[in-house]
């Protein structure tokens, strides 16, 4: 199991945020929470040490070789703002942006996961995740999964205009409702919800202090077997929620 040690400095924090969703539905609504978002990063500049994105930062995002999605361009330049100060930046590719190459890690400098990661911080164990794709059932999706991923398609979609292919691909990403709908505002109880069920399955072989996901879109903390917690970031749609680790893990909600 490959993992990654973070050293905590003395007065310094770890940030997760997840499922931004930028784009949606209109580019004017999604403006307002872009703004939101930017003055969130204003406000944890001062403390941060790391910053983990875990996934769907937008709704759709597909990289050309010469070409990326307009827009998104104060959210791209806070982003590479933090990083300039020397606050790592780990980004989760999520089953919206799950076409990223290496835009982030080659002009912001960013690390980008394809998949879930284990981190050790403060004496803690982390396992890091977008969460799609995680546990048992989703089948439909994960075939979806591997087709979008298939190096083939992925050829194949990178020839149409990119006029064209954001319009189908968005159209696509709300029709399906990939975003959070009413249906993912439900708990489904602890024996229903994928993630945790996964979570469970982990902790019978390996020791696991957080494990903390997105893709949820319910926001919550709780706790599992051997002192484990389940987090599920929310998201910045509807609960504009966030993580936070020092000593101990809060999820809070920024209000400005």
């Amino acid at each position: 199991m490959l993992k990654t040690t973070i050293n905590l400095e003395p007065g310094k924090k770890v940030y997760f945020a997840s499922d931004q969703h930028f784009g949606a539905p209109t580019p004017m609504e999604s403006k307002v929470r872009e703004d939101r978002f930017i003055r969130w990063m204003d406000e944890i500049k001062e403390d941060a040490q790391v910053l983990f994105l875990m996934g769907d930062l937008f709704d759709f995002w597909h990289e050309w070789k010469h070409v990326i999605p307009k827009g998104y361009v104060r959210v791209l330049g806070k982003i590479a703002e933090l990083k300039d100060r020397g606050i790592h930046i780990y980004f989760f590719v999520g089953n919206h942006d799950l076409w990223m190459k290496d835009y982030l890690e080659e002009e912001i400098g960013c690390t980008v996961f394809y998949q879930k990661q284990y981190f050790e911080m403060g004496g803690k164990q982390f396992l890091l995740a977008h969460g799609d794709g995680l546990g048992p059932g989703d089948k439909g999706y994960k075939r979806m999964k591997k087709l979008f991923t298939n190096p083939l398609a992925q050829w194949f979609f990178k020839w149409l205009h990119p006029d064209i292919a954001m319009k189908v691909a968005l159209y696509l990403s709300q029709k399906n409702k990939m975003i959070s709908g009413e249906e993912d505002k439900a708990f489904l109880g602890e024996d229903k919800e994928f993630l945790i069920i996964y979570s469970k399955e982990k902790l019978k072989t390996q020791k696991i202090d957080y494990f903390i996901y997105g893709h949820r879109h319910l926001p919550m903390v709780l706790d599992l077997d051997h002192n484990a917690k389940y987090i599920n970031l929310g998201d910045w749609i509807s609960y504009f929620t966030y993580g936070v680790f020092e000593k101990d893990f809060e999820l809070k909600t920024f209000q400005k």
